[in-house]
C-alpha cells in the first residue's frame, strides 16, 4: 500500500508530508520512507494562523476560512510529495486549533474534502475525536506507532518527541502496543521559540541550532518556579497544548524574563524543556534504557547536548538511527493509524489517553472505497497463517 501522511503539528512551521510504502506483516507493519517533503506556510496564512490559536480568540468566520484554505494547502503538499506515484489513499492529521485533553475537547482543522477532492483518493482524517468520545484525551496518538515502528525486544526504550510540545512513549523491552505509557511531558519548542520572536521582534521564529541557549546560563530560580507549576506533578493520562503553555504561560513569568539577556532566556526555557522530560522519564520509565529522539528539537544540539548530560543511564540518538526518520516521524505515523483505520482495527490506546475503551480512530472520506478496502483485504490476507 502506498499512502500519504500529513501533519502540522504545535509548532505551526509547515505541513510535513510523507510518502510511504506500508507492508502488513505478522508483527505489525514493514513502513519504507519514500519521499518526504515540509511545505512552509506563506507569510501572510502563517500570520493568520497563529493569530487564531490560543490564547488568541478567533471568530468563527476565520476558523470556517481557515479550515478551507488549510485544505489546500495540506492538498498541494501531498501533490508535491506524490508526484509521478499512485497513491492509494491519504491519512491526515490536519491542524490542532484547540485542545482541552481533561475536557476530552479537541478540535483539528484543514478540510479533508479538499484534500480528497484535489487528490482524488480516499482520505482518513479526525483522528482524535472518536477517542475524545470514548471519554479520552485524544492525545498522544503517535504513541501506537512508536511501540510498533521503534520497540526492541532486548532492550527498554523510550521514544521522545520535541515538536512544539514534547511527549515520551516509554516502551518496555518485548512490549505490545497497549503495554506502553505515553504522555505529554509539557513544552518542546514552543516557549523558546515565543521567547525568541518577541526579543527579535518577529525576525527570529526560533534558536537555531540553540545558538543563543548555548551561549547564555540557566536562572536555575526561575527554572525552578517554572518547575513548580502543577502539570508537571500530574500523573498521566495527561496531554497538553498552546492552550496552557502558549505565549501567557510566559507572561506569568515576564517580569523575570525581561530582566535576562536572550541568551540566557533561551537557556532557561531550554532546561525547562529538558528538566521536564527528565522528571517524565524518572517517574515513568526504567532507570536505563535507550532513547530515540524525533521532531524538531533533535535539530537543537544545545537542547540535546543537555539532555545527554541528564541523563547518563540512557543512550541518546536519533530515530533515524533505527529506521524512522526523526523529523517525519509523526506524519510516517498518521499513513499507518490510517492502515488501521482501513482495517477496521482500533489503534486507541486507554491507558495512554483514559478513554473507556479503545477507539476505532479516523474519519473516512471515500473514493472507490469498496476497491481500496479489498485491496487492504489481500495485503493482510498474505501475512495469515497457511
Amino acid at each position: 500500500m502506498i499512502a500519504i501522511g500529513l501533519m502540522s503539528g504545535t509548532s505551526v512551521d509547515g505541513v510535513d508530508a510523507a510518502l510511504v510504502e506500508i507492508v502488513p506483516t505478522a508483527s505489525g507493519y514493514a513502513v519504507t520512507l519514500l519521499r518526504f517533503e515540509t511545505v512552509p506556510y506563506a507569510p501572510e496564512f502563517y500570520a493568520r494562523l497563529v493569530a487564531a490559536l490560543p490564547p488568541h480568540r478567533a471568530d468563527v468566520k476565520e476558523v470556517a476560512e481557515l479550515h478551507v484554505e488549510l485544505g489546500e494547502t495540506f492538498a498541494r503538499a501531498a501533490a508535491i510529495v506524490a508526484e509521478g506515484v499512485e497513491v492509494d489513499y491519504v491519512a491526515s492529521h490536519g491542524q490542532t486549533v484547540y485542545h482541552a485533553g481533561d475536557a476530552s475537547v479537541t478540535l483539528q482543522i484543514g478540510s479533508p474534502f479538499v484534500i480528497r477532492e484535489r487528490v482524488g483518493r480516499t482520505v482518513i482524517a479526525d483522528f482524535r475525536s472518536a477517542d475524545c468520545a470514548a471519554g479520552g484525551q485524544g492525545a498522544p496518538l503517535v504513541p501506537y506507532v512508536d511501540a510498533l515502528l521503534l520497540g526492541s525486544a532486548d532492550e527498554d526504550r523510550v521514544a521522545l518527541n520535541i515538536g512544539g510540545i514534547a511527549n515520551i512513549t516509554v516502551i518496555p523491552r518485548g512490549a505490545r502496543a497497549d503495554d506502553v505509557i505515553a504522555f505529554d511531558t509539557g513544552p518542546g519548542n514552543m516557549l523558546i521559540d515565543a521567547f525568541v520572536s518577541a526579543r527579535t521582534g518577529g525576525r527570529e521564529h526560533f534558536d537555531r541550532d540553540g545558538a543563543y541557549a548555548a551561549r547564555g546560563s540557566v536562572d536555575r530560580t526561575l527554572l525552578a518556579s517554572m518547575l513548580a507549576d502543577a502539570y508537571f506533578a500530574r500523573r498521566p493520562p495527561k496531554s497538553t497544548g498552546r492552550e496552557y503553555f502558549g505565549e501567557h504561560f510566559l507572561e506569568r513569568f515576564a517580569a523575570r524574563l525581561s530582566a535576562r539577556s536572550i541568551e540566557d532566556g533561551a537557556a532557561t526555557l531550554t532546561a525547562l524543556t529538558v528538566e521536564s522530560i527528565v522528571l517524565a522519564i524518572a517517574a515513568a520509565a526504567p532507570p536505563r534504557g535507550r532513547l530515540l529522539v524525533s521532531g524538531g528539537g533533535e535539530r537543537n544540539p544545545t537542547l540535546i547536548g543537555m539532555l545527554r548530560e541528564r541523563l547518563l543511564r540512557y543512550v541518546v540518538e536519533r530515530s533515524d538511527r533505527w529506521g524512522v526518520r526523526s523529523d517525519a516521524k509523526e506524519a510516517v505515523a498518521f499513513a499507518v493509524l490510517g492502515y488501521e483505520t482501513l482495517r477496521g482495527r482500533s489503534a486507541g490506546m486507554p491507558r495512554v489517553s483514559g478513554a473507556r475503551h479503545a477507539a476505532l480512530l479516523g474519519a473516512i472520506v471515500p473514493v472507490a472505497l469498496a476497491e481500496l478496502l479489498a485491496k487492504v483485504d489481500r495485503e493482510v490476507a498474505r501475512t495469515a497463517p497457511a
